[in-house]
């Protein structure tokens, strides 16, 4: 197994989920995508019994926030909010352009976001099929398009098949200073660049 390669972080919550086994399957999805927080707005749900959906146990792993009222929620700063509701004016998911530090909301069960969160939504997307999906399968796809839009991976050849090498990851070397290097930065043996 390998970790996600992805460029910027990203959480995912839900709002007003009843169904235990929705949201475990989500946090465990969210877990295997790499996700940097998982949330809940308003959810009733057994974290028990979330559980038995959750094997990996995302929430000893991955910060969980459970708000009990919108009021409470809260970001991190920067963090661009995106709610996953079928509205008229949604982009669809083949078309948007995820932003690099994102938190992903879904509705209830049998309901949709509340208009006071799709408020607070930056952006809205929706899934382009025929009728809803479950909560946790629409989280997994919405993830899993970040990824491929963010993520360091080969081309898609133009023939059926796999191939490809993934691009290299870019490292950073040692910071330039243009006039004097720091004292704690400073090398014993290394000559002081402000006498160059």
């Amino acid at each position: 197994m390998s970790s996600p390669r992805t460029r910027g972080y990203f959480g995912i919550g839900v709002e007003g989920v009843s169904k235990s086994a929705n949201v475990g399957a989500l946090l465990r999805t969210a877990h295997a995508f790499g996700a940097a927080f998982c949330f809940t707005v308003g959810a009733g749900f057994d974290a028990r019994a979330a559980r038995a959906a959750d094997t990996s146990d995302t929430a000893s792993h991955v910060p969980l926030w459970r708000y009990p009222s919108l009021g409470e929620m809260q970001l991190p700063l920067g963090c661009v909010l995106v709610g996953i509701e079928i509205t008229e004016d949604a982009a669809e998911l083949p078309s948007f352009r995820h932003p690099l530090n994102a938190a992903y909301v879904l509705g209830p069960e049998r309901s949709s976001l509340s208009p006071e969160l799709l408020a607070r939504c930056k952006h809205v997307v929706k899934i382009p099929t025929r009728f809803s999906l479950n909560l946790s399968v629409a989280g997994a796809l919405v993830l899993y398009d970040r990824l491929i839009q963010h993520g360091r991976f080969a081309d898609r050849p133009v023939m059926a098949g796999g191939g490809g090498v993934a691009p290299e990851r870019v490292g950073h070397g040692d910071p330039f200073f243009r006039r004097t290097v720091p004292t704690w930065m400073a090398r014993s043996n290394a000559p002081d660049e402000s006498e160059t």
